[in-house]
């Protein structure tokens, strides 16, 4: 006697589930900082990574994908336990996200290594893994941390700027920041301060140093509230004025509403700046402010880029992702209109690209915005590629 092992009605079912099946979604991790006074910055990232997901039509290589947003609240053992999660629990297959350096670092082995998962940073970069911990599964969207100084230092150098005092938090990123404004800036360095971070938020003491130490010029890295605060603090200081500001990551689409006319004037470093004349940024700017208002910000085009990017390997590969192989090389291709323009890979996955100098000004309509005043840096290849032993 043979038993019926499947009826009418379940092989329907059966062939009704197909094509779902076959749908099921593409995963994309995102780790960054969605609560505490870093919120912001993290509110920014998950804008522009849903503008991306929106400009895709929710999919990629057919098929539809989702993306799993998970909260560092701004330490790096927090990130790190996420981390696991996404990749044990969700089964993602792209990690993106991480605003923190020291978050990023207490992560990697377990995307990349542990997980064999495709990490790709919208924003940290810190020198380890652009060098000796450089890692086939990592690609970046951001930039090495020492290079966006360098651009400011090669600037000021070529500006005739003879000396510098020097300030940054006391943690990966900061330590980075100070290294690469000293190998471009060749003038006298008054004085370098490591400040707490991230619980120090009073720079009174510093500034102090600063007006007895009478430099040309003060280099700051202080991102996001923390950037807030030190300008705060400059112009009440009555140093704005008397001795010249010049920065990185501390004045952004994000602060400007708290920082305002304290900001004008100031000059920055950036690979990015919203005013870039390619078509794919001219889209997303323009998307972005009419959908929030106001203008992204770096950390925004990072994160937008990031999601083009995983979009390009699974469209590649008509939303086959199962050969890690192929969708690793898929995204060293790059083959993705980036917002800032070309875009290509150095042999450590991070960009080769320009980096920009910006000064805060007012739009047509008193808006406080970023405008491109200069390139600093054509082409730049980090500082520690020579030392990965990819090729």
């Amino acid at each position: 006697m043979k038993t019926k092992l499947f009826g009418p009605a379940t092989i329907v079912a059966l062939a009704l589930s197909l094509p779902a099946m076959a749908q099921s979604p593409i995963k994309i991790g995102f780790v960054s900082t969605f609560s505490g006074p870093q919120a912001a910055i993290g509110e920014d990232m998950r804008r522009s990574a849903e503008l991306a997901k929106e400009h895709l039509g929710g999919k990629m290589g057919g098929k539809p994908f989702e993306i799993v947003y998970e909260d560092d609240t701004f330490k790096p053992d927090v990130g790190k336990q996420k981390s696991e999660k996404l990749v044990q629990q969700d089964k993602v297959s792209f990690v993106t996200g991480y605003i923190w350096s020291n978050v990023l670092l207490a992560s990697l082995k377990t995307v990349t290594d542990e997980g064999d998962t495709i990490l790709v940073s919208a924003n940290a970069g810190p020198s380890q893994i652009a060098g000796e911990l450089c890692n086939k599964n990592f690609f970046s969207t951001s930039w090495n941390n020492d290079q966006t100084p360098m651009a400011m230092g090669e600037y000021l150098q070529k500006k005739g700027v003879k000396s510098l005092y020097l300030m940054a938090p006391n943690y990966a990123a900061g330590k980075d920041m100070m290294a690469g404004v000293k190998r471009t800036f060749k003038g006298e360095i008054k004085g370098e301060d490591y400040t707490k971070w991230p619980d120090q938020l009073d720079f009174s003491a510093e500034l102090a140093k600063i007006r007895a130490a009478k430099p040309d010029g003060i280099f700051i890295f202080y991102p996001g509230a923390h950037g807030v605060q030190f300008l705060t603090q400059y112009s009440q200081s009555g140093l704005k004025g008397q001795v010249p500001l010049y920065q990185v990551f501390s004045i952004d689409a994000i602060t400007l509403p708290q920082q305002k006319d304290l900001a004008l004037g100031i000059l920055g470093a950036q690979e990015w700046v919203n005013d870039l004349p390619n078509d794919a940024n001219k889209k997303y700017v323009a998307d972005f402010k009419k959908k929030h208002g106001t203008y992204p910000s770096f950390y925004g085009a990072q994160s937008y880029d990031a999601i083009m990017l995983i979009a390009s390997a699974a469209e590649a590969l008509k939303g086959d992702l199962a050969n890690k192989d192929k969708v690793r090389a898929e995204m060293k291709k790059a083959n993705f209109k980036s917002v800032r323009g070309d875009f290509k890979f150095g042999n450590n996955n991070f960009p080769i690209q320009n980096f920009y100098i910006q000064d805060t000004v007012k739009d047509a309509s008193g808006m406080l915005t970023l405008k491109t005043v200069a390139t600093a840096m054509t082409a730049a290849v980090d500082p520690y590629a020579s030392k990965c032993p990819m090729k």
